[in-house]
């Protein structure tokens, strides 16, 4: 029987890895991808140009987590055997200026999704993806899937009510359902305005002699970084388990933001403390102030650990952003200035 996947949010980072480790294990696999006035699918280029990876079996339609009766029609006419919620507005700091949106699209945008789910009458393996930011002003260190989330942003709150609604959906409605609660993971795909990427792109145009500084706010605040193509594997994992739970998915090691900088400028033979300066706009309101994982129960249940350490993903992202910018100048791509 062939295995059907739906993504939401397939153009991200993680809908990116997850799409490409889905059709190497054979998949067809949708995505839900939203109409914009310019190309947003950049990220899948790369499964595009893998002859490996059977790209015909990908396919992007049109929609949005905000519209119910179209998540309803495409579900009924894919019935995917799983189905990845990791449609976000992702951003943590934005989410503080854009609050209302950001609950619409990553709290009511998922029981929309879980709605039309159980109107289809199909029964598909549902995967939330949850975050770290729920823990917030964190009650333990380091975190489990038994401590308390204290949310500091309006994207954690809507994080929360998204966990707590799956879980929900899981007891009222016997839907195998699945909260991945995934600590900061990381790739040459993150968004340039995530603050590991904005460090590792600024690193590539300061070596270069494009730019000179680089603006960040609190470089004191603690992370739990792994690397996002080993993360999306979890996803998948905790998909093919007999009985739906939830997982934390880290690396139980923190590292400061002052860290990052340290690694990736010295990768590049550069002095941070040269280039960077504090701007109070990068501060968030309310700040959350370290975040460590502990993973074991993943690593016990599904056999999951991360393979990559925090020095060498951020050795990673910075070789990436020095290759791409070598081919932005060489005229062979184009990237945003």
């Amino acid at each position: 029987m062939l295995k059907k996947a739906l993504i939401t949010g397939i153009t991200g980072q993680d809908g990116s890895y997850l799409a490409e480790l889905l059709l190497s294990k054979g998949y067809e696999v949708h995505g839900i991808i939203r109409r914009a006035s310019t190309f947003n699918t950049g990220r899948l280029n790369e499964i595009y140009a893998d002859p490996h990876l059977g790209k015909s079996g990908l396919f992007l339609h049109y929609g949005d987590l905000s519209d119910a009766s179209a998540l309803a029609r495409l579900i009924g006419k894919i019935q995917p055997r799983e189905i990845y919620n990791l449609a976000a507005q992702s951003h943590v700091r934005v989410s503080f200026d854009s609050p209302e949106y950001t609950t619409d699209i990553t709290a009511t945008g998922t029981v929309r999704l879980l709605e039309a789910i159980r109107e289809t009458g199909i029964q598909p393996r549902f995967y939330q993806a949850s975050s770290s930011e729920m823990y917030g002003m964190v009650r333990e260190v380091p975190q489990t899937e038994s401590t308390p989330f204290y949310p500091r942003s309006p994207y954690g709150c809507a994080k929360v009510f998204s966990y707590w609604i799956t879980v929900n959906y899981r007891e009222s409605y016997g839907l195998h359902a699945s909260n991945g609660i995934l600590f900061n993971h990381e790739s040459p795909r993150r968004g340039e305005t995530f603050v590991t990427r904005k460090i590792t792109r600024a690193v590539a145009h300061i070596q270069a002699g494009l730019q000179d500084k680089l603006f960040l706010g609190n470089l004191d605040a603690k992370r739990d970084w792994g690397y996002a193509k080993e993360y999306v594997e979890a996803m998948w994992l905790m998909l093919q388990q007999e009985k739906p739970e939830d997982y934390v998915i880290s690396t139980n090691e923190t590292h400061s933001v002052r860290e990052f900088l340290q690694v990736a400028f010295e990768h590049a033979g550069l002095n941070w403390e040269k280039h960077v300066e504090i701007d109070q706009r990068y501060y968030r309101p309310a700040e959350v102030d370290l975040l460590i994982g502990d993973y074991s129960k993943a690593k016990r249940q599904l056999g999951w650990a991360p393979k990559t350490g925090f020095v060498e993903l951020t050795k990673l992202m910075v070789d990436a952003d020095v290759a791409l910018l070598g081919r932005h100048r060489r005229g062979e791509i184009k990237v945003s200035s």
